[in-house]
């Protein structure tokens, strides 16, 4: 059996989840349910990074101990993505003690191979980004993301980061899958262009105590982006003798694909990878960056600015299948895109109630009224064949672009298929020839519910709950449709269609 291993980042818990960070677990889910469905094993992990400044400081804000707010931030992210219907096999929390010594045996390791060592640094540190810039990095005074910075001198602990940055670059440039999409990985051999410096890899405990110790040096803590890089690895078993073959399984023989945000692109795409080489063990498969999701002025969705769009409210108008649609079909993985309820509710209603509901709506009342809700015959007629031709190159097409993780495109040609069923009704009439051509009517309709079978199989990963609804009311199976739909097996002959309350009811502009 194929194999599949798909993670997030792990997400900071100095606020709530936010649209932005559902885009990117809702895209891992989907993914990850496609291969399911495809035939993989699979294995989808993600998480909350607990340790840092911007964690302690929010504690402390709400006047809590630490880890009971990081407790209840986990919660809130764990409660929201049960909401998304999203299914993980592992939720990591960066303050799990095994994760914790894990990280220190990889600092131990590190500092025994002369890969850290001691030095006085001076620069600009950004708080909220938890980074140290040097001079030449700042734009107007500010962290390249226009973030606030203050001037700190402090002695630290470094990684030979530098060391690293040549078989980095050769690694890029052999491997062309392993930063995409390619216009991200054009951005870091930019960024590799200049020379590599080390990087401060320590906090000293007199500024900040939240966060995993330093093995060889109790005065300090590590930096949260270590201590979190590592987690795609220790998660499935790097560094615990006990879970040797757990990460030989899933991470030296298959390989792994990270999803980021494009804002993580330097640490995840730089900072992690030479710490793997470091540490003698495989880079990922692919690193993934998507793009952000706008707001009306095509800025950023920030905190600041007031328009970050909460999936938890959204949830309450669109349901969790109408939501997860949307984000695939209407965010083009590795591109930014606008997001607003008026783009929310005609994508909705277009695509599924005006589509593939009208599509059910009248092939079953068809059904239910003329042939006692029977399943009709298989049909040989030849006028079928071009449609059931669509249906199969669709399939064919949907798995394709999911191998090539856009999902977005397997989205366009499950409607195009669905429009193309439409027209084909709106051409043959069959609620005309009923009267005249029961025989071809029954062909008609078959096709259509083969063709609505085909399409609830495809959707599944993308709308769990309504496709698993409607493939039961056809006694249909949630396996990889293609062989069957080929032979025409389902629907089958003589089985009732159970009904159905309306799947895609369509949602008033007034409602947003």
């Amino acid at each position: 059996m194929n194999h599949f291993y798909i993670t997030t980042p792990l997400y900071y818990i100095n606020d709530k989840p936010h649209l932005g960070t559902a885009y990117t677990t809702v895209l891992a889910d989907v993914l990850n349910r496609y291969h399911r469905l495809i035939g993989y094993e699979t294995f989808l992990m993600t998480g909350t990074d607990e340790h840092g400044q911007k964690c302690n400081q929010s504690a402390k804000q709400k006047n809590v101990p630490v880890q009971d707010y990081c407790n209840i931030m986990a919660k809130s992210f764990e409660n929201t993505w049960k909401l998304l219907d999203i299914s993980y096999d592992l939720f990591f929390r960066t303050t799990a003690g095994w994760h914790k010594q894990a990280v220190q045996k990889c600092l131990q390791e590190l500092y025994d191979n002369k890969q850290i060592y001691e030095s006085t640094y001076e620069g600009w540190y950004c708080t909220s980004e938890e980074t140290f810039y040097t001079s030449k990095d700042l734009v107007n005074g500010k962290s390249p993301n226009g973030k606030e910075v203050t001037k700190i001198k402090e002695t630290n602990y470094f990684f030979k980061m530098s060391a690293y940055q040549e078989l980095l670059i050769e690694h890029i440039h052999k491997n062309p899958d392993f930063i995409q999409p390619s216009y991200r990985k054009n951005e870091i051999l930019g960024f590799l262009k200049n020379p590599l410096e080390d990087l401060c890899i320590s906090r000293p405990k007199s500024r900040l105590e939240w966060g995993v110790e330093i093995p060889f040096d109790p005065n300090y803590v590590t930096y949260v982006w270590v201590d979190a890089l590592l987690n795609y690895a220790t998660g499935v078993g790097y560094q615990q003798t006990e879970r040797k073959e757990d990460f030989e399984k899933w991470w030296v023989k298959t390989g792994a694909l990270h999803l980021i945000g494009k804002d993580i692109l330097i640490t995840h795409c730089v900072y992690w990878p030479c710490l793997l080489m470091a540490l003698g063990i495989k880079l990922p498969k692919t690193i993934l960056a998507h793009g952000w999701l706008l707001n009306q002025s095509q800025e950023k969705m920030s905190k600041s600015t007031g328009d970050i769009m909460d999936p938890v409210d959204l949830l309450k108008i669109y349901n969790s299948d109408n939501l997860r649609y949307f984000l695939m079909r209407g965010v083009p993985v590795g591109k930014d895109a606008p997001v607003s309820h008026d783009l929310i509710t005609r994508c909705i209603n277009e695509d599924l109630s005006n589509n593939l509901g009208n599509l059910l709506r009248r092939t079953s009342t068809m059904i239910h009224k003329h042939f006692d809700s029977q399943i009709p015959e298989i049909s040989n007629n030849k006028k079928m064949e071009p449609l059931k031709n669509l249906g199969i190159q669709t399939a064919k097409s949907v798995k394709e672009n999911i191998s090539t993780l856009q999902p977005h495109l397997a989205l366009e040609k499950i409607i195009n298929l669905l429009n193309e069923t439409n027209k084909f009704l709106e051409q043959q009439a069959p609620w005309k020839k009923i009267k005249e051509d029961k025989k071809e009517t029954a062909d008609i309709l078959r096709t259509a519910l083969e063709i609505l079978y085909l399409s609830a199989a495809l959707l599944k990963p993308v709308m769990p709950k309504k496709m698993d609804q409607l493939l039961k009311s056809l006694s249909c199976p949630d396996k990889w449709p293609l062989e069957y739909f080929e032979r025409g097996d389902f629907p089958k002959a003589g089985e009732k269609i159970q009904e159905l309350p309306p799947l895609f009811p369509k949602i008033k502009s007034e409602m947003t």
